[in-house]
């Protein structure tokens, strides 16, 4: 069966409109689907990484955990890390030493750290083999 769209298409008898319809259909629509994934900056890791200092007395140098208090980084979603520092930064989601860290950084800021730690590897579930 066919999506709602090309039914309502194939109903129409104008064919200049159908003509239009479809290219619309096949050159804009495409276009306009991937336009969110353009406009969206995306984080640098290699920046990310020199941002990370302060990160990595509690989160380590990779975002792998030196101390099993805090939490791994390493190999995190980019988004869910970009969603997490912005709450914390905004106060949606407290903590009291995470708060100090990120209430100066900027959007780009957090975008660089999240690309930095989510391209690093996360632990390895060696049981699951």
């Amino acid at each position: 069966m066919s999506p709602p769209i090309l039914q309502a298409l194939e109903r129409t008898s104008d064919h200049a409109m159908k003509t239009a319809f479809k290219t619309f259909l096949t050159i804009v629509a495409p276009f306009l689907l991937a336009l969110p994934t353009i406009v969206v900056a995306k984080g640098d890791a290699a920046s990310g990484q020199k941002k990370s200092a302060t990160c990595t007395a509690c989160h380590g140098e990779t975002g792998l955990s030196v101390d099993p208090n805090y939490p791994n980084l390493a190999g995190q979603y980019q988004d869910y890390m970009i969603k997490a520092l912005s709450d914390y930064r905004s106060g949606k989601r407290t903590n009291v030493i995470m708060a100090n860290f990120v209430g100066q950084l900027s959007n780009q800021d957090i975008e660089d750290l999240a690309a930095w730690f989510s391209s690093q590897q996360g632990l390895q579930d060696l049981s699951i083999r």
